[in-house]
């Protein structure tokens, strides 16, 4: 049935739902309180809020931090040097043989005699080796070579890695075509083997060449394992850069900078780069663990670094002989490089999870 409209009372439109008589208009204030805004974060921050979040990457990175400091200051204020001969005896003095094979904590008889008369002596927290020098300065110079070799290493792989595979990307065609099958070939190749043979190569060819030059206090066995990494294992990190180029380069902002006229070299370098940072920091972060680890398992073979300056991995291999006598001169170094390489990898994905877009909930 339908009513006049004349008969309707002359009422807010409103009043047929609510009844405006028993309600008060908010204030100003009251406003403000309820307009509650997201706080604006740049990528950067919004990625290290997750991994804040995330206790097993900041544990392992503080794991790392104390790994860092612990090689750079130690050697500083630490007696003894990783080439020190103890049982080396000073000129008109015979050598003293109780330097060598000492236990941890405990002191030659030399350095028993300069204790009963009152001399201040720093024991040797992990024993000596069979030559008489600190296990322990050893052990922390074998981490600082290792923890070197891997972040140099890694950095000539994300250079190379990165320079190929935005070019290829980049251009495509022809040139994406020669470039990946050159890409697949050397990924094709067994890593070891072909690690092993480029050493043994580089050792032979290398010794004549830097002899007198300020590369000779590295050794042929370090510029070997640069020169390996170089030549192999920069291969999934152009591969990776290779498919985010192709992904973003067909986006709006590439297409305009090209119809302004910028050169390839720009649009790489200012657009392209720039939008794959948190891939190329990432993929960094997981080689460095790989990086040591090769470095750890060539130095074990004998084709690492070279004597005397110490490795994890070479540790490791002089001191294979003594696993049922004194078996922490193995361990020490062993569960260093497990500590490292799992500390890095466990961080490494944290930052995967914290900065990869798609990781997002």
């Amino acid at each position: 049935m339908s009513k006049n409209v004349d008969t309707l009372p002359e009422k807010n439109p409103l009043s047929f739902q609510l009844d405006l008589s028993k309600w008060e208009k908010a204030s100003s204030e009251e406003k403000e309180q309820q307009i509650i805004e997201r706080e604006s974060v740049t990528f950067f921050k919004d990625g290290m809020r997750r991994l804040w979040k995330n206790k097993v990457a900041i544990t392992c990175a503080f794991i790392l931090i104390f790994i860092i400091l612990a090689v750079i200051i130690i050697p500083m204020v630490y007696p003894y040097t990783y080439d020190q001969q103890l049982s080396i005896a000073e000129k008109g003095k015979l050598p003293d043989s109780s330097y060598n094979n000492l236990g941890p904590m405990e002191y030659s008889n030399t350095e028993k005699k300069m204790i009963e008369e009152g001399k201040d002596v720093f024991p040797h927290l992990l024993g000596t080796d069979s030559l008489g020098r600190d296990y322990f300065i050893r052990v922390i110079y074998g981490t600082r070579i290792s923890l070197s070799v891997g972040l140099f290493a890694s950095v000539i792989v994300l250079i190379i890695g990165t320079l190929y595979g935005s070019i290829a990307g980049y251009f495509g065609g022809k040139v994406d075509l020669i470039m990946m099958r050159i890409v697949d070939i050397i990924y094709s190749l067994p890593d070891m083997l072909m690690v092993i043979l480029f050493s043994v190569v580089f050792q032979q060819t290398l010794e004549p060449l830097i002899a007198g030059t300020f590369l000779a206090k590295l050794g042929t066995g370090m510029i070997s394992i640069f020169l390996v990494f170089a030549l192999l294992y920069w291969v999934s990190m152009a591969r990776l850069i290779r498919g985010q180029i192709l992904s973003i380069k067909q986006q709006e902002f590439i297409l305009t900078a090209k119809a302004l006229g910028a050169k390839p070299s720009r649009i790489i370098r200012k657009h392209l780069l720039p939008n794959c940072i948190s891939v190329i920091v990432i993929s960094t972060a997981l080689q460095i663990p790989n990086a040591i680890f090769t470095e750890s398992f060539l130095s074990f073979l004998g084709l690492g670094v070279s004597i005397p300056m110490p490795s994890l991995g070479s540790l490791a291999n002089e001191n294979l002989s003594y696993i049922y006598s004194d078996v922490y001169r193995l361990l020490v170094p062993a569960l260093t490089i497990c500590m490292i390489v799992l500390s890095l990898n466990l961080f490494g994905d944290g930052l995967r999870d914290a900065f990869d877009p798609k990781q997002k909930k």
